[in-house]
């Protein structure tokens, strides 16, 4: 009797699954259980289409201030073998952080903002226990040791090209990496491990027409589609730098004090980001997220130690989350914060803060800001800080007959 060909047509063969794919698959699902939202997984060969383009923007400047990245190191941080000869595979990990976000208190304290993703436990230390946790596993799994590096933003290997070829996300014009459902609200890792897993499939997916990010960029830092120049980016500025903010820059620099989300926040894609923060991103206090500008312009070095201990924020060093503070109070611009800037300008232990203080001073203006400056000229010693101070004295040329109250 012949089947009815309707029925035939129904039935679809579907190959099967090879233990290749079932280890694969457990290996996820390990991932998963121990806290790495997303993953995916490549092979381990070299990304050699990467290294014409790191070497380019290396070139044209665009890694400017970040002098450790050398052609021979990005020559290396695209070939795995040089971590790990025996790799065979590459799991792309990640975790989410995005969550609903109040804003600053309406406290009347002056507050500068910080990233999202330095607000909670420092990523650097959480991924990798991550990882080392899911390693034991895996090895539990299998039941042999297994070789394996743990890779987080280090530079070792260029993550954001090995989560785009596993397929983990895309590359969005903003150079970051967009994660469906989770946008780029994602901190990636990597496990490099000498264990044969089924790769998946790059995702086909670009941002279209869109360019909102290079439009919204406060710096302009964004020059070209999938390229951002370092030097006039404000999360390089108020993080890797450890001189002095340019001066074209810094009043586009706004109220960061650490990192900037901007080129996310307007991200269609980012918007639509699943409000699934994992709890260790969370900040553990108001000074985590929105600090106090006059805090972080008076602390001492054991107070920054204190509060900050234990999250990424302390990348920035004292120094410059002062500096940065210093940047903000003057492009907030009111009174409320001439005081703590005169103090910094007249007492603060670091000349780089003074200065910047100084020119803060300058945006804010007025004669007691005037006065201040000019007792600060007669007492400076150091020639950053007084240039800065001459400056901000030709930046502000209004009267100086107001009183000083001097604290």
């Amino acid at each position: 009797m012949t089947a009815p060909a309707h029925a035939s047509a129904a039935l679809t063969l579907q190959p099967p699954v090879s233990e290749r794919q079932r280890l694969t698959t457990a290996v996820k699902r390990l991932a998963r259980s121990h806290g790495l939202s997303v993953s995916a997984v490549t092979d381990a060969t070299a990304l050699h289409d990467v290294l014409p383009i790191l070497r380019d923007r290396i070139d044209r400047g665009h890694l400017a201030g970040l002098d450790w990245f050398t052609h021979q190191r990005a020559a290396e941080s695209c070939d795995p073998a040089v971590l790990l000869s025996a790799a065979q595979s590459i799991l792309s990990v990640g975790i989410a952080y995005w969550g609903a976000d109040e804003g600053k208190p309406d406290d009347g304290i002056p507050r500068g903002r910080i990233s999202r993703y330095a607000r909670g436990v420092d990523y650097h230390r959480l991924l990798p226990d991550r990882m080392r946790s899911l390693h034991a596993d895996i090895e539990r799994l299998v039941e042999h040791p297994v070789e394996a590096r743990f890779l987080t933003d280090h530079a070792r290997i260029v993550d954001r090209a090995v989560a785009a070829r596993a397929g983990l996300g895309w590359y969005g014009k903003n150079a970051c990496l967009i994660v469906p459902g989770h946008g780029s609200w994602v901190m990636l890792g990597e496990l490099l491990l000498d264990l044969d897993l089924e790769p998946d499939h790059p995702i086909n997916q670009t941002c279209g027409h869109c360019q909102i990010c290079l439009d919204r960029c406060p710096t302009g830092a964004i020059v070209a589609p999938y390229t951002v120049h370092a030097p006039s980016c404000i999360s390089f500025q108020t993080i890797e730098q450890r001189g002095a903010i340019p001066r074209d820059v810094r009043q586009a620099v706004g109220d960061w004090v650490f990192g900037c989300d901007v080129c996310q926040d307007v991200c269609p894609y980012t918007g639509a980001a699943r409000p699934e923060p994992d709890p260790a991103f969370l900040p553990g206090r108001i000074e985590h997220a929105y600090p106090s500008l006059p805090f972080l312009l008076t602390m001492s070095e054991q107070t920054f130690r204190d509060v900050f201990r234990g999250t990424a924020i302390t990348r920035a060093k004292r120094e410059g989350l002062a500096r940065n503070a210093a940047v903000a109070l003057g492009n907030l611009g009111t009174d409320q914060g001439l005081p703590h800037l005169i103090r910094a300008l007249l007492g603060h232990d670091r000349p780089l803060v003074r200065g910047h203080a100084a020119w803060a001073l300058g945006q804010i203006g007025g004669g007691m800001a005037r006065k201040a400056l000019a007792v600060a000229w007669t007492r400076e010693r150091n020639a950053g800080a007084r240039s800065e101070i001459a400056l901000a004295l030709e930046t502000d040329s209004g009267p100086s007959d107001a009183s000083v109250t001097w604290i």
